[in-house]
C-alpha cells in the first residue's frame, strides 16, 4: 500500500449483508445456535443498562472459528477437495478447520506455531487434521503453511482474511441481533475476521449499532492502522492472549473494519486475567484470554457504555486448565483477593496445623502451602513455607495475615499484599 487507503477495495466489494444470510443457510444444518446470557453483575460494574454475553465458547469445537472455515471449504470445487486444504492457527481456527473438513470428506493440515497450548492441538488431531508445529509465534507458521499450500497443490483456507470466512463469522451477528438487540457490541480482535463479520450483519439492520474492537496491549495494531488509514504491523507481539496475537490487520479485514468498526481499544493482559476470573465466577463460563477481552474492556472501564445494552462475544474457551487456573489466580490477584505470602515456622511439621487452622478461623481458604527454598536471609532455626490465601478482599486477607504473625509458630516475612494495602 503507498498511501493511506491506497489499492483498499470497498467493504461491499467484500462482503455483504447477502453473503452473510448465504453463509447462514450453509451453516444452519452444522453449527451450534449459541445461546446468550444476560449478566446483572457485569452491567453493575460498568453502568450499561444490560449486558449480553454470546457464549461462542459453547459453539462447536469451542469456538466461532468452525463457522467460517465451513463456510468457505463447503464451496470448494471437487477438484480442490480432492486435493485437500491447509490452514495456519494458533489453536481456533485449527480446529475449524479439522471439523469442517472431517465434515465434508476433505484432508485437512494444520500448521500450528509452539506457543499454540497442547490442548488445541490434540483436539484438532482428534478432529482427524494432521497438524505441523512451526515457529515461535503464528507469523512463521502462517509462510510454511503457505509454501506447503504452494508445492501442494491445496487450497489455503486463510484464518481471517477471506471473504467466506468472513461473512462465515458474520452469522454471530445475525444471532446476537434476534437474541438481544444491542446499541453497542464488544468483539475481541487478532485478524479481524469476526469484527468484520459481525459488524457487516449488524450494521446492514441497524447503522446505528456501534461496534468497539478490543485487542490487548501487547498485540494493538487495529487502531494504529485506522486513525493512520493505513496497514501498521507490529514486529512483536506479547500477550498471555494467544487467540488474538496477530501481529497485523489483511486488506479485506481493513477495509470492512475501517467502514463498519466505530472504534478500537486496548486492554492489559492483567484486565484479561481479571475478565478471566469474573466470567468463571460470576458467569459460570470458562473462556480463553482472548474470549474473555470484550469482558476486559467492559469491567475496565476501556470503553463508555453508560445506560446501553451492551453485548459481549465471548468468542472462544480453548484453554489448558493449568493455564486457566494461573490466569484465575492473577485475575484474584489483581481484584485484591489473593496473596502469595512467606512464612517461617517454627517447629515444623507441627506448626504447619496452626498455620492450617488460623486461615480457617479467619474464613480464608488455603490454596498452596509448601516448603520454600531457604535463603540466606531466612532464621536458621525456622522453616520458611510458600502459601498462597484467597479471601473476600484487601482487608480480610491482611487480617488473615496479622493473625498469622501473632502465632508465636508464625512469622510472617513478605507477602503481595502490600500493593493493595498502600492504596
Amino acid at each position: 500500500m503507498n498511501g493511506p487507503g491506497a489499492s483498499v477495495p470497498a467493504a461491499t466489494d467484500v462482503v455483504t449483508l447477502a453473503d452473510v444470510e448465504a453463509a447462514r443457510e450453509r451453516l444452519d444444518p452444522v453449527v451450534h445456535r449459541t445461546p446468550l446470557d444476560t449478566s446483572t453483575t457485569f452491567a453493575e460494574r460498568s453502568g450499561a443498562a444490560a449486558v449480553g454475553l454470546k457464549l461462542e465458547n459453547t459453539q462447536r469445537t469451542g469456538s466461532f472459528k468452525i463457522r467460517g472455515a465451513y463456510n468457505a471449504m463447503a464451496q470448494l470445487s471437487a477438484g480442490e477437495r480432492d486435493r485437500g486444504v491447509v490452514a495456519a492457527s494458533a489453536g481456533n481456527h485449527a480446529q475449524g478447520v479439522a471439523l469442517a473438513g472431517r465434515l465434508l470428506d476433505v484432508d485437512a493440515t494444520i500448521v500450528v506455531p509452539e506457543v499454540t497450548p497442547a490442548a488445541k492441538i490434540e483436539a484438532t488431531r482428534g478432529y482427524g487434521a494432521a497438524v505441523v508445529v512451526e515457529g515461535a509465534s503464528y507469523e512463521p507458521a502462517y509462510e510454511h503453511a503457505l509454501d506447503i499450500a504452494d508445492e501442494a497443490g491445496k487450497t489455503f483456507v486463510h484464518p481471517f482474511d477471506d471473504a467466506d470466512v468472513i461473512a462465515g463469522q458474520g452469522t454471530v451477528g445475525l444471532e446476537l441481533r434476534e437474541q438481544f438487540d444491542p446499541d453497542t457490541v464488544l468483539v475481541a480482535i487478532g485478524g479481524g475476521g469476526l469484527v468484520s463479520g459481525v459488524a457487516t450483519a449488524l450494521k446492514a439492520h441497524d447503522p446505528e449499532t456501534r461496534l468497539v474492537g478490543v485487542q490487548p496491549e501487547g498485540a494493538a495494531h487495529a487502531k494504529p492502522s485506522l486513525d493512520q488509514d493505513r496497514l501498521h504491523r507490529l514486529d512483536e507481539v506479547d500477550t498471555v492472549a494467544e487467540g488474538i496475537a496477530d501481529a497485523r490487520l489483511l486488506e479485506r479485514t481493513f477495509a470492512v473494519m475501517r467502514e463498519r468498526v466505530d472504534d478500537v481499544v486496548a486492554v492489559s493482559d492483567t484486565a484479561l486475567a481479571v475478565a478471566t476470573t469474573l466470567l468463571a465466577e460470576r458467569s459460570k463460563t470458562v473462556v480463553e484470554a482472548a474470549g474473555a477481552a470484550p469482558v476486559a474492556a467492559l469491567v475496565s472501564g476501556a470503553v463508555d457504555v453508560a445506560d446501553e445494552r451492551v453485548a459481549c462475544v465471548l468468542s472462544g474457551g480453548n484453554t489448558n486448565l493449568t493455564e486457566h487456573a494461573a490466569l484465575t489466580r492473577t485475575g484474584l490477584m489483581a481484584l485484591d483477593r489473593y496473596v502469595e505470602a512467606r512464612l517461617a515456622l517454627r517447629g515444623w511439621p507441627t506448626s504447619v496445623a496452626d498455620v492450617t487452622e488460623t486461615v480457617a478461623e479467619r474464613g480464608a481458604e488455603l490454596d498452596v502451602l509448601e516448603r520454600a527454598r531457604p535463603t540466606a536471609s531466612d532464621d536458621p532455626n525456622r522453616t520458611p513455607i510458600r502459601v498462597g490465601l484467597e479471601g473476600s478482599g484487601s482487608t480480610h486477607l491482611a487480617d488473615v495475615l496479622s493473625a498469622l504473625d501473632s502465632h508465636p509458630t508464625v512469622s510472617v516475612v513478605e507477602h503481595s499484599l502490600d500493593a493493595a494495602l498502600d492504596g
